[in-house]
Formats: structure tokens, C-alpha cells, sequence
């Protein structure tokens, strides 16, 4: 993986449930188009986003996933381009396309529609507090260049000196440059790329 962009910013936060959809790891690109708002309205190309475990599922202080966010596009558009129609939810398919994130679009009177889906309600219909929550920011995170490692998550060291994790709800990213780029040179290290483990939760 190359080297971070001088004005690179790092998201840290913990994957409570890891389904393999928030983020979904399938097909040949790590995205993340659903849950954490906030980071997806605030990072842009050339930003990692890193998610670790949490007490729950035995992982605290290991590394779930790393991505380079390499483009950012809206739901509409996300839902359009030919490359990610594989990431449309079937239930009645493989594990990895029924935990499909492409969910959302819009209609032509700009109503949200839901894709029966991971959040959508039991029996297929859209789940208005999932709707709610996800299109608050319009902003699907994509990145080419990643590792999930899922439940083989290996332990995460300090970087610079500094623990990256963030303990609880929320995320944190201000991050002094030495340590963007001591954790981009120790992903660097790793052997592993792209897919590398199933799901905490399979």
C-alpha cells in the first residue's frame, strides 16, 4: 500500500457487529455505505479509515479492518454504477451478497427506497429508523485498497507511541502526520491484502 497523502487524515473507531456489511468487504472493494454518519461526511480520497474489535467480541485491541478511501460518491450514483450492482442485497444468495450494502436510492419524487436488506425490518420492508440514520449523509465511502481481516484480526501495536483505538462510541482522527504514517508503513509490512477473514459475526 502506498504511503499516505501529506494532508491524509486517520478515522479510528470500534466495529461493534461485523456482519460484513458496515464495512462490506466483498467483490474487490471495501465500502462503507451505511452506519457511521459522521465519518463518511468527513473523510475524503486518500484518508484510511481503520475499525477495531470490541470487548464484546473478544477483539478489543485488534485491527478488524483498514481502508484508503479511494472514491466518494452519493447513493444514487452508487446505486447506478455497474461495478457495485453486485453489492445489491439478495438474500437468498452466498453470505457475502446478502449482507450487500447497496441499499439506497431514491425515487423520483426523492423518496428514500430500501432494499431488503440487513436493515431493513423482518419481513422486508424498509426500516424508517435505519433509513433515517444511514441517509442522514448522502456519501458512500469506496476504497481499492484494503485489508479486512474480520475474526482473524491481529493485534494492533502503538504507532509513534500512540494507541490509535478509540475506546467506545464515536470515532477520533486527529492524528499527528508521524503516526498516519507509521501505521501506512506498518500496513505495508503486512502480507495480507484485500479479503483475509470471514466476518466476527458469521
Amino acid at each position: 500500500m502506498p504511503s499516505p497523502l501529506p494532508n491524509a487524515k486517520l478515522f479510528s473507531y470500534v466495529v461493534a457487529r461485523d456482519y460484513g456489511f458496515a464495512p462490506n468487504p466483498f467483490h474487490g472493494f471495501c465500502t462503507l455505505a451505511t452506519c457511521k454518519p459522521k465519518i463518511r461526511n468527513a473523510a475524503g480520497p486518500g484518508d484510511w479509515i481503520v475499525g477495531t474489535g470490541s470487548k464484546r467480541n473478544g477483539l478489543d485491541g485488534h485491527i478488524i479492518y483498514a481502508m484508503r478511501v479511494s472514491e466518494v460518491m452519493p447513493f444514487n450514483d452508487y446505486w447506478l454504477d455497474p461495478r457495485f450492482h453486485i453489492k445489491r442485497p439478495n438474500l437468498h444468495a452466498s453470505r457475502s451478497r446478502a449482507y450487500g450494502d447497496n441499499i439506497y436510492h431514491q425515487d423520483d419524487s426523492g423518496a428514500w427506497q430500501q432494499a431488503d436488506s440487513h436493515h431493513s425490518c423482518e419481513d422486508g420492508s424498509p426500516n424508517a429508523s435505519n433509513v433515517r440514520h444511514d441517509t442522514r449523509v448522502n456519501r458512500v465511502l469506496i476504497a481499492k485498497e484494503f485489508i479486512y481481516w474480520g475474526s482473524a484480526a491481529p493485534e494492533l501495536p502503538l504507532f509513534a507511541g500512540i494507541d490509535i483505538r478509540k475506546k467506545g462510541p464515536g470515532h477520533k482522527c486527529n492524528f499527528p502526520v508521524a503516526v498516519i504514517q507509521a501505521f501506512a508503513d506498518w500496513l505495508h509490512t503486512r502480507e495480507q491484502r484485500g479479503y483475509c477473514g470471514d466476518p466476527i459475526e458469521w
